[in-house]
């Protein structure tokens, strides 16, 4: 009877969790509550070593000195930053007026603005509340219907999940490194390839600016089948080519700084998203936005954000360690192995997996979670690492609007103006959510739009960057030398 209670106790653990979430509770209490719990009790039926519980504190303090998760706060005080500056309201006008003449212009306009933030803020919440207050209204104005609106903010505001800088990025890079050193150690492998922020930024890349054109095609498809959802603006104030040059030439400037810098090699991630906090403060000394008070509020939802982020994180550590502890990683392990059809359909159970969970939990909990027990397993079967995190990636983008607990369509309703029916936003994302799933597919199929530019960067005929980054050459896992060259794989 004990064994029997000791060899369910991962399923038992899963379980408690599933209920716990279901009935309200907050998921860092959870994760972290219910594993010390079923510690006890492993301990109690033999099946857990007490003596793994010594290394939590190891591993938090490792978690919290880790200096490539110095970017997240930074790029999150970059894009709060930017938010309080008003760079979407000049980037909507702007754009207006060059395209807002022009059934489905501003739909077009709100798609390319969503793609410039995701490329400056990183945050998917500071976009669709920004979004939702400047582009939605005005296309309701020129005659929009509100579904096909609501639908065009809340998806070109997810854009920030997976067009970098994106911070959850930057959590599935370090996660997946981890998870791949390990599992590259099991097939042998004892000097693994690593896997950097720059990598998933490079991969990430294509697939963003491939999701971003879908988007434009329905748009622009559906203003040509159907007018009279997305007409022409009656009143757009024009613009001269320097206003919109004004708007556009900052936030393009920004973003090839802050990804230029990192995807060219001359700074790790940590440099970079410095030098977009500090882009961000000029570019609001230059629009007049600068204040105290905009130093406060952002200091203030930055440190929010981060510790909300690192608390999950501690939760997340304890809840692996308790469930590798306990036989759970490999359960999963030959669950997924013994699976008909290989790394298809193992990752086809993942994703599918990963897609119900983003309806109902959120994309921090879910990376935490998910990626250091499912990653392993996967690399073993043969998953390109950077391919799997931008599958994981769009994924997560997609379960972001997914009715009826997508954290997106919640963050337009509160902005979204009383005659806009909570309906009308759950009806219109889900030609996007469909387009999404289409984009997911596309990667799942052809690997090479993640891996391509990645590979292209890093390989033996690139050029050299002005100054080797402080960390390991990517996907080489090789200490740096002062005189190294950039290897191939």
């Amino acid at each position: 009877m004990i064994q029997i209670l000791a060899d369910a106790l991962p399923i038992l653990l899963l379980l408690v969790l599933t209920m716990a979430t279901f009935a309200g509770f907050p998921i860092s209490f959870t994760l972290g509550g219910a594993s010390v719990i079923f510690a006890g009790v492993g301990i109690l039926t033999g099946s857990f070593e007490a003596a793994l519980l010594l290394s939590l504190p190891s591993r938090i303090f490792g978690a919290i000195t880790n200096e490539v998760l110095v970017a997240i706060p930074l790029f999150l005080f970059m894009g709060h930053v930017l938010e309080r500056a008003g760079l979407a309201e000049d980037l909507v006008v702007s754009l207006s007026a060059l395209l807002g003449g022009r059934a489905g212009g501003l739909g077009v306009t709100t798609v390319i603005v969503g793609a410039l933030l995701a490329g400056t803020t990183g945050v998917v919440a500071s976009d669709v509340v920004a979004l939702g207050l400047i582009a939605l209204p005005t296309m309701l104005r020129s005659g929009y219907r509100d579904d096909f609106a609501c639908g065009i903010v809340c998806s070109s505001a997810t854009l920030a999940q997976i067009i970098p800088p994106a911070t959850v990025l930057i959590i599935i890079a370090d996660t997946l490194s981890t998870a791949n050193q390990r599992a590259q150690v099991e097939l042998g492998n004892f000097a693994p390839a690593s896997v950097t922020i720059s990598d998933v930024y490079a991969g990430a890349l294509i697939p963003g600016l491939l999701l971003t054109a879908l988007y434009i095609a329905y748009v622009c498809g559906r203003a040509w089948l159907k007018p009279t959802d997305a007409p022409p603006a009656a009143a757009i104030r024009r613009a001269s080519l320097i206003d919109i040059a004004r708007a556009l030439l900052p936030t393009l400037a920004l973003v090839g700084m802050v990804l230029g810098s990192l995807l060219a090699g001359v700074a790790t991630a940590t440099e970079s998203a410095s030098l977009g906090a500090v882009g961000a403060l000029v570019l609001a000394v230059y629009r007049g936005k600068f204040s105290a008070g905009l130093i406060r509020h952002v200091m203030s939802t930055t440190a929010r954000g981060t510790s909300m982020i690192f608390m999950i994180f501690i939760a997340a550590s304890t809840f692996a360690l308790v469930f590798r502890g306990l036989g759970g990683e490999t359960m999963i392990e030959n669950a997924l192995r013994d699976l008909p059809g290989g790394l298809a359909m193992a990752m086809l159970v993942t994703m599918a997996l990963i897609f119900v969970l983003g309806c109902f939990l959120d994309t921090f909990e879910i990376v935490f979670i998910v990626v250091p027990l499912f990653a392993p397993p996967l690399i073993k079967l043969g998953a390109d690492p950077v391919w799997l995190a931008v599958m994981i990636g769009l994924n997560l983008q997609t379960s972001f609007i997914m009715p009826p607990h997508g954290y997106t369509l919640a963050y337009l309703r509160s902005v979204a103006p009383d005659s806009v029916p909570t309906k009308a936003i759950w009806r219109g994302v889900l030609p996007f959510v469909a387009i999404q799933l289409v984009a997911l597919m596309l990667v799942g199929l052809m690997p090479w739009l993640a891996t391509a530019l990645p590979d292209r960067i890093y390989d033996a005929t690139a050029p050299l960057p002005a100054r080797p980054p402080f960390t390991t050459l990517p996907r080489t896992g090789e200490p740096l030398q002062p005189l190294d060259l950039i290897k191939p794989n």
